[in-house]
């Protein structure tokens, strides 16, 4: 049984931290005093079904004041009640069982839209289209295995990412593709031809940026890509697909459905102050340091926003490995061969208190061809990352502060109590913005640590840290379903004029706990911030 902790950080406790941390960068003082935000939890759904994946992806409908959540072990949509956040309660699911799987649910304009996962990899799946009340009004075949959908700002166009990930074996491996469904008319019309598949075969005699990682046995570039999750521009025109395993974003015109870019993300360099991190579950201690390592970002969620009438793609590096029986790129440090470049200038990386228990691939690397490592890579940023879509360049990213944050709160917590240190960390991977006066948050879930991350991104170039809330239980059991809160999977931010209550709310799926939460998103006192870097 798995015992975790419940914490706050809230603005109150931000020169707490700040004080905890300090020493790893230099202070600064914002000159400017800034608005900031707390989060206030308000109530919880419990599905009952402990790390069944029963709560994963959330929607919300502003109309009825529902909210839909999947339950891939029901193969449904719960549909809660909401018109009083501090008592959610279900009132009947959608039926998704003639389907498969549901991955995802979007809402607009009074439509339900879910996709759904076929049993058999190398089989469709379908996006199916139910009233907010719960009547069933179409299905629409689109991709291999469908893992997100969207519906674009304007409501006119509902986009699919299909994953289509390999089978155990490797022996089947599908075309990933993005499926562009033009809602022009009632969704109970809408047949085929109103499917347009958005393919990569344009590619697969491309070279394509060397950060963007094309690696499955046999694979064409096209069986090789797998799009991951979708954000939309705000004037409905292009979308964004995170490409995980690939550590690239596809670009999409919505207008021709047609993949017009494929931009790699490059990699994080672990070998500084700023981006350090904890590699090892092994040196019993919270050991945040510069280690030299390269991580590729592989975000899952993503979301975008405008600024100064250009358009930033936020990302959620959560990193992503492809461990199946019939391939794998996993291994660890200590199993590599190292290049002795490395091992002259660290001669004990291979120890388990040292690098050997990270994570690392066998695909990338061997930089000269001649058989070993000359440079060690793992997987995700362990932050969160701001690219400018119109040069494909990062702009921000949020270094070590998970890591630093978390840490200094709860070092019992960290990691997952430093079980993950030699993996992704805390695997950020729940990402959604809201907007609240003139100020734009990002709100990070943190599906190993726990808990939300909250950031002012309304200049993309400074970006500030708010606020950390974690509604776990430290004294709880995970297994008796006490332990609150684990593991954010899905999260959508609800604007004051369209909540049940007036005011801003904050909705959160838990896939381990199988609970929904609802906090308040209540505005703080302005104030002067200091913090670390």
């Amino acid at each position: 049984m798995m015992k975790i902790a419940s914490f706050f950080l809230s603005g109150a406790l931000l020169a707490v931290c700040s004080a905890a941390i300090a020493g790893f960068g230099h202070n600064k003082v914002l000159k400017q005093s800034v608005s900031s935000i707390t989060l206030q939890k308000l109530g919880t759904y419990e599905s009952g079904l402990i790390d069944e994946s029963a709560a994963e992806i959330v929607a919300y409908d502003k109309y009825s004041k529902r909210v839909f959540v999947t339950n891939a072990k029901d193969q449904s949509v719960d549909v809660l009640s909401i018109r009083n956040p501090r008592r959610p309660h279900k009132l009947f699911s959608l039926d998704l069982t003639p389907y498969g799987e549901p991955n995802s649910v979007a809402v607009s304009k009074g439509v339900v839209a879910v996709a759904a996962a076929a049993d058999e990899g190398d089989v469709k799946g379908q996006v199916v289209f139910f009233s907010r009340y719960g009547k069933f009004l179409n299905s629409l075949e689109v991709g291999f295995l469908p893992d997100m959908l969207t519906f674009s700002p304007d409501g006119s166009k509902l986009v699919v990412a299909n994953e289509a990930e390999p089978n155990d074996d490797y022996t089947v491996d599908p075309e990933g593709s993005v499926s562009v469904i033009h809602v022009n008319k009632p969704v109970k019309h809408l047949s085929q031809v109103d499917v347009v598949e958005a393919g990569f075969s344009a590619y697969n005699n491309v070279m394509l940026d060397d950060s963007v990682r094309i690696f499955g046995p046999n694979a064409t570039v096209a069986q090789d890509l797998e799009p991951e999750y979708v954000a939309i521009s705000a004037d409905s025109s292009t979308a964004y697909v995170a490409l995980q395993e690939n550590n690239a974003l596809a670009v999409v015109d919505l207008a021709s459905a047609q993949v017009t870019d494929i931009v790699g993300l490059g990699a994080k360099n672990y070998n500084t102050i700023q981006t350090a991190i904890d590699a090892s579950d092994k040196d019993d201690d919270v050991n945040i340091r510069p280690v030299p390592v390269l991580g590729f970002y592989q975000p899952d969620s993503i979301a975008a926003y405008e600024f100064n009438g250009e358009t930033y793609v936020l990302t959620a590096n959560e990193g992503d490995a492809r461990d199946y029986d019939g391939f794998s790129e996993e291994s660890r440090v200590s199993d590599l061969i190292l290049d002795k470049s490395i091992l002259d200038v660290y001669p004990a990386i291979q120890d388990e208190e040292e690098l050997g228990r990270l994570k690392t691939t066998i695909v990338n690397g061997d930089l000269d061809g001649d058989g070993d490592v000359d440079q060690i890579y793992a997987y995700g940023g362990r932050s969160f990352s701001i690219f400018n879509m119109t040069t494909g360049k990062i702009v921000y990213d949020s270094g070590s502060d998970f890591a630093r944050i978390t840490a200094a709160i709860s070092p019992d917590l960290f990691n997952a109590n430093d079980k993950r240190s030699d993996d992704k960390g805390a695997e950020p991977e729940a990402l959604t913005l809201g907007k609240i006066g003139k100020h734009t948050y990002a709100f990070i879930g943190l599906e190993r640590t726990g808990g939300i991350m909250v950031y002012d991104v309304s200049n993309p170039y400074s970006p500030y840290f708010v606020e950390y809330v974690n509604n776990t239980n430290l004294e709880g059991d995970i297994d008796l379903g006490t332990a609150g809160d684990v593991a954010p999977e899905g999260l959508v931010f609800i604007a004051a004029k369209h909540s049940p209550n007036g005011k801003p709310l904050l909705v959160v799926a838990n896939e381990v706990s199988g609970t929904t939460t609802v906090y308040a998103v209540q505005i703080s006192k302005r104030r002067h911030l200091r913090y670390p870097w």
